[in-house]
């Protein structure tokens, strides 16, 4: 099954970056990932009940991971994961 997941940054510090994120722009929770801890929460679910959030999460923080670890710390305005 092939998956996608949209990243819209909304903000950025030396401390943390937040992104909304979800199969399209019309349903988006946020992530937040520290990036002094390299803790990543969910501040938004996506806010359709009908749209599994947690399967979408986990796909959004693995995709910030990859801008911290592999990408040297940088965060696109608009990223996705791809699968």
């Amino acid at each position: 099954m092939a998956s996608y997941v949209l990243l819209l940054k909304e903000f950025e510090s030396k401390d943390a970056v937040i992104y909304r994120f979800g199969p399209n722009e019309n349903s988006m929770g946020k992530i937040e990932l520290n990036k002094l801890t390299r803790k990543v929460s969910e501040i938004e679910a996506i806010p359709d009940e009908n749209i599994p959030s947690k399967f979408y999460f986990d796909r959004a923080a693995q995709r910030l991971a990859v801008c911290l670890i592999r990408e040297g710390g940088v965060f696109p305005e608009r990223t996705a994961f791809e699968s």
